[in-house]
């Protein structure tokens, strides 16, 4: 992996989050001294595990108060940093109850407030954001105009709005957001990361992510009598952070990068934990055709126009650059699924069912 200049600190926002934690470790043990966000110093449990990880490293840990609605708010954190790597972002998928005030807003106002610190902050040379690959595509149906039958770093999602898909539509204007400011100037460089669904061990009970509501899913019976056929992109949380340490670090890296292993549609994913963990769990044994799933889709809170232009399109994404640019080499998605799944196991997230 490729070496900065360990004296120069290096900014995380964010930094109790599931990938951040794991970039922040990576940092520590490389002799880094990391200035890590977060949004209230007195919540200690939130990021007692950071501390625990400084403790066992070489490197250190300073903590800042910030908030990414506050504009200046990472003005101090800031101070002295080569290196910003954004990772701060909402994350609300269902039960908002406003999408532009509780998703939108706060990502493109979020990603502007650090930015204009950047702007403000001489030492910084290099920012990287984390994106999404929602930022590539909005709904499954845009696989059809693409040309290889898989999305690269080349496509843009032009198909969500605040009325529809808002969280994919929060994720594409926050980056639009952060190329414009970057093209704006000439003193620091961009790099997005837009990793696929992330999975794999936590460092903290305390992660939110989609991945962990998926699984949970899996787990309680709601996926006993089948799924709909819908496909993920996936990739290990592991190789999320190198990519960001590496896009931070590689000099020659620019743009997008696409981070995935691969992809999977629930019904396999299913197969995977049934074939590690056996008959404990209510794994979905079935596909429920799309035509049955307009049905009962509305009951589980799924729109006929997200069925209709989700199920049944299966996805892939082309990770091609990663791999030659950044030198990313992919852990196989299934053990990451696997990893995740005995891990919310352990910290008595999900339960045996049987």
């Amino acid at each position: 992996m490729s070496q900065g200049n360990t004296s120069a600190p290096i900014l995380v926002t964010g930094a109790t989050g599931y990938i951040a934690s794991w970039v922040i470790q990576k940092l520590l043990e490389q002799g880094y001294t990391v200035h890590a966000t977060v949004r209230n110093l007195d919540k200690k449990q939130s990021f007692a595990h950071l501390e625990k990880i400084a403790d066992k490293t070489s490197g250190t840990l300073k903590l800042f108060k910030a908030n990414l609605l506050e504009n200046g708010s990472f003005d101090e954190a800031m101070q002295g940093c080569k290196v910003v790597l954004h990772m701060a972002s909402p994350f609300v998928v269902t039960n908002f109850k406003d999408a532009v005030k509780d998703i939108i807003e706060p990502a493109i106002l979020g990603t502007e407030n650090v930015l204009h610190s950047v702007n403000k902050t001489e030492s910084v040379k290099r920012v990287v954001v984390t994106s999404s690959i929602a930022s590539t595509y909005g709904d499954a149906i845009d696989i059809l105009k693409t040309e290889n039958n898989q999305f690269d770093e080349s496509n843009w999602n032009t198909t969500s709005s605040s009325t529809h898909q808002p969280y994919p539509y929060s994720k594409v204007m926050a980056e639009r957001k952060a190329w414009e400011m970057a093209e704006a100037q000439d003193r620091w460089s961009l790099v997005c990361v837009n990793p696929a669904l992330v999975l794999g061990p936590s460092l903290t009970v305390n992660t939110q992510s989609g991945s962990v509501e998926v699984l949970e899913q899996f787990a309680n019976g709601m996926t006993l009598l089948g799924v709909p056929p819908m496909w993920n992109g996936i990739v290990d949380v592991r190789d999320v952070a190198d990519a960001h340490i590496l896009a931070a670090f590689n000099e020659n890296a620019s743009g997008r990068y696409i981070i995935s292993g691969g992809s999977l549609n629930l019904l396999e994913m299913g197969k995977i934990l049934r074939q590690h963990f056996g008959q404990k769990f209510p794994f979905p044994r079935n596909q429920v055709p799309k035509k049955a799933f307009k049905l009962i889709g509305p009951l589980f809170g799924y729109s006929k126009k997200f069925i209709e232009k989700n199920m049944g399109y299966p996805i892939y994404f082309n990770a091609d650059k990663s791999k030659k640019e950044l030198g990313i080499s992919y852990r196989p998605i299934a053990t990451s699924l696997v990893e995740h799944f005995q891990q919310l196991l352990d910290d008595g997230v999900v339960k045996k069912y049987i």
